[in-house]
């Protein structure tokens, strides 16, 4: 039996440079553009000087590469020419030609013989900077037609996979054949890329999991990756066996991009219910936290190549397909309406037709005027659905023509048949109204083409008989669930799957009066024009350098194995406590503070039983009987609770509810650290958090003799949070006249007096004991959330001051791998518990009383 094991199958697990296990060498673009040089057998791949590099450089990696390619009439050899209509090329307008040197990465739509894989690969390289990955074709069909079009592609436009026939099931082997594509993409990449300097940009739900690859290889890589699918509901996507695999993998970019703020708003869902990240929104920018790296979210949709399309818009074949389009409609008294979609279950094209059905039924007088051409471009995948679309759709055709049909005329005219750029240009030209009733479509430029087609030009102007002061005018009928929706407010928005609206909606474009079908077309022409292909590329290329810039003031080291690999990324002054460091400097010293917090600490976060096991007691124990060491717990429970807690530990400091109450020994009284004695806030505060614990299921109120505490750990991840920034300025509001602070925490909001905090508390500890002239020279504090981040700006602050020994060693130390005000961190409690065992140990040896705080 074949091994489930995707990741031993890739090498996922080590760390070495990717072996080629082909026998013919590989030619690659080295740092000097346009020497091609063969791959030495010991040479590290993409292991290239930086300095020689003479100008920016951006790798750009998609399914397909920007080439043509035809077999010579001979057989022997290919001919290249570029793709004018492939996205790739034409996002090249918006990065300069003379700044940055592209380079791709992709599939050839032809299969090329492995006999001839040498030579195709070394002319691509030095005729178009084209680097092509070569995959078999049974390899390929199991990852494009089988886990891209029948599971992803699906999955990604909402339909789930309730039976076998309805979205495609999840298989595993499919999952490795598509895995496996994404490690050939890598290794390709490997052969071209200069790791310090290019730009790597990934296009497309293709190669979701080649950010993984890529940032396994070269921790600091600089790595765009730009979705160009919709992206669904965490509802939808978490029925993905391998969604955890697919989130942290696209977490593995750099900058994440979506055509819309649904999209996004989805992706950062899921990653909030699965991963439990949060985002923030930063200067407008919004930043998801992953293990010391920020990874940007943006929201931008593509445009369309300007030049192309008034190329196109020029040319004399396209005045003459015009010309013959006015006599075939407009001559004869016809209204066109327009439909240009891919053959696909997605597009809705029998749902246009039967609103087309609908309308001519409610509204005879259109009967003999409308007509709708129904442009079906070739579909893009294969299989039943595909064959499904293709019956229903011409047997609606011709049900709708044999009822409505007339001598001369045919309502609905259907064009199955690949057309030549200029001849849909020519179509756009004329028609009245473009309809786009996809149920789920990522983008869909369609409507933008069209705008830029109906502003036509002199000659066009021409022969459609319009002066040149003659406003222009377009009218759109669009799908809400269509991602350039948003972007054009000036269109007819309709739910597809209501056929009676969408059958009004094509009346109302129709009756719509001359001057306002000019100024929604005056409207949408000044954003498309304005946001083409161009505008897009460069300015998620600006985000990505921007996002890029601190990578070289980080350290970074790689964690997890398989797919769930990620790597950690701190300040170069972070490092990681080391065990015998710390245990050599705790053996020299004589006057010890250890100032420890509880809860995610000593306790773990998801413990259901949160009180201190026997040997954490003991730990302790061991610690404060050591004649040299003062032991503080500073914690955010209660007095109550901790005196509960830790009622065998003698000589144990205790400060509770962040270091309001505090306690120097067990027999000792509990004095308040911050003289407040009004606490009528709460009076104000309590009914706030009350009608919000109401409305959001799973909150609970925590009320404390200091403070008040709203906990939203067992909501719902989004509503809680949503909830949380709602209650945090209504409480702001309310208590803004009063001596307290509110703040929000770990799945918390909290009111707490002025003055109080783990920092104040740290800051009168270190005083007590100066006053008893008992400086440390050795200082250990450990905290795992924001409220410890005080305590080790406190106790880092006083290596200079009087209340340390000159030469103290001070360990301010972080549970967790994340940005802190802590010079050192412990991966989890479970170090932090070792950490603590060790000292304990090492005090145990030691003879000695107890020291003393009267």
């Amino acid at each position: 039996m074949a091994s489930r094991s995707y990741s031993n199958l890739l090498e996922l697990c080590s760390s070495d440079p990717p072996s080629f296990r082909m026998s013919r060498r590989i030619p690659r673009v080295m740092t000097v553009a346009g020497i091609i040089s063969d791959l030495d057998d010991e040479a590290d791949v993409g292991s290239c000087s930086s300095s020689s590099v003479p100008r920016d450089r951006t790798i750009i990696v998609a399914n397909q590469l920007p080439i043509r390619a035809q077999r010579k009439q001979d057989g022997k050899g290919w001919i290249f020419s570029w793709d004018e209509d492939s996205l790739l090329l034409q996002l090249k307008d918006g990065l300069g030609d003379d700044d940055v040197e592209v380079i791709y990465v992709g599939c050839l739509r032809e299969e090329i013989h492995p006999s001839e894989q040498d030579e195709v690969s070394q002319i691509l390289l030095e005729t178009f900077k084209c680097a092509p990955t070569f995959i078999s074709p049974d390899l390929f069909s199991r990852y494009y037609h089988g886990y891209c079009k029948q599971q992803l592609w699906p999955l990604f436009h909402y339909m789930l996979p309730l039976s076998p026939d309805l979205g495609g099931r999840f298989d595993r082997s499919l999952w490795q054949a598509y895995v496996s594509v994404n490690k050939i993409f890598a290794d390709k990449i490997l052969e071209v890329i200069n790791p310090e300097d290019d730009f790597v940009w990934v296009h497309d739900y293709h190669l979701m999991v080649l950010p993984t690859f890529l940032r396994k290889r070269f921790n600091r890589v600089k790595l765009g990756f730009f979705l160009h699918s919709p992206f669904p509901s965490s509802e939808i996507y978490k029925t993905l066996p391998v969604r955890e695999e697919l989130l942290r993998a696209l977490l593995n970019s750099d900058l994440i991009g979506f055509h819309t703020f649904d999209y996004a708003r989805h992706f950062l869902s899921c990653c909030g219910r699965m991963l439990g990240l949060t985002y923030e929104s930063k200067r407008g920018y919004i930043g998801l936290e992953y293990y010391g790296r920020t990874v940007s979210i943006k929201i931008l949709p593509v445009g369309i190549h300007m030049g192309q399309l008034r190329s196109a818009l020029g040319l004399p074949e396209t005045a003459a397909k015009v010309a013959e389009l006015i006599k075939q409609f407009s001559d004869r008294g016809r209204i066109m309406l327009l439909g240009v979609d891919d053959m696909d279950i997605f597009k809705g094209i029998t749902l246009k037709l039967l609103a087309m059905e609908q309308l001519l039924r409610q509204h005879p007088e259109c009967r003999g005027k409308v007509v709708l051409v129904q442009i079906a471009n070739p579909a893009r995948g294969r299989g039943k659905d595909v064959k499904e679309v293709q019956a229903e759709t011409y047997a609606t055709v011709k049900r709708i023509n044999q009822t409505f049909g007339m001598a001369g005329y045919d309502p609905v005219v259907l064009i199955d048949r690949p057309l030549q750029f200029y001849e849909r240009i020519a179509y756009y030209v004329t028609a009245e109204c473009c309809l786009v009733t996809a149920v789920r479509d990522g983008m869909n430029l369609i409507p933008y083409e069209y705008i830029i087609s109906r502003q036509g030009n002199e000659s066009l102007d021409k022969v459609l008989g319009l002066s040149p002061s003659t406003p222009k005018k377009s009218m759109l009928v669009v799908s809400e669930f269509i991602g350039c929706s948003p972007s054009l407010s000036g269109a007819i928005r309709v739910n597809p799957w209501n056929i009676d609206a969408v059958a009004e909606a094509m009346d109302s474009a129709l009756e719509m009066a001359e001057p306002e079908k000019q100024l929604r077309h005056e409207k949408h022409f000044r954003y498309v024009s304005t946001h083409d292909v161009g505008y897009w590329a460069h300015s998620f290329l600006q985000d990505l350098e921007r996002t890029c810039k601190d990578h070289s003031r980080h350290r970074c080291w790689g964690i997890g194995f398989g797919l769930k690999f990620r790597v950690v990324s701190l300040d170069t002054n972070f490092r990681k406590l080391s065990m015998e460091h710390i245990v050599s400097a705790y053996k020299r010293t004589k006057i010890r503070a250890i100032l420890l917090d509880y809860d995610g600490t000593l306790m773990p976060h998801a413990s259901i039983d949160k009180s201190p096991s026997s040997n954490s007691i003991d730990i302790l124990n061991s610690l404060c009987r050591d004649k040299n060491n003062m032991v503080f717990l500073v914690s955010a429970r209660s007095r109550t609770t901790l005196s509960e807690w830790f009622s065998s530990c003698e000589n144990l400091v205790i400060a509770a509810e962040h270091g309001y109450f505090l306690r120097l020994k067990r027999d000792a009284e509990w004095e308040r650290c911050v003289p407040v004695v009004d606490f009528s806030w709460k009076q104000i505060a309590e009914p706030v958090m009350k009608l919000y614990t109401e409305t959001t299921d799973g909150s609970t109120i925590e009320d404390k003799e200091s403070s008040l505490v709203w906990c939203y750990e067992d909501s719902d991840p989004d509503f809680g949070s949503c909830q949380a920034k709602e209650l945090l300025d209504h409480l702001e509001s309310v208590l803004a006249n009063e001596p307290v602070s509110v703040k929000s925490g770990q799945h918390i909001v909290e009111v707490k007096p002025q003055g109080v905090s783990k920092g104040v508390v740290a800051g009168h500890l270190l005083s007590t004991m100066r006053d008893r002239d008992m400086l440390p020279d050795f200082v250990l504090c450990i905290g795992d959330d924001r409220s410890d981040e005080d305590m080790f700006e406190v106790i880092t602050s006083a290596v200079a001051g009087p209340s340390l020994a000159p030469t103290a060693e001070v360990f301010a130390c972080t549970v967790g791998r994340k940005p802190s005000k802590a010079k050192y961190f412990l991966d989890d409690i479970a170090e932090s518990g070792r950490l603590m065992q060790g000292l304990a140990s090492v005090s145990d040896r030691a003879a000695g009383g107890s020291l003393h705080i009267a």
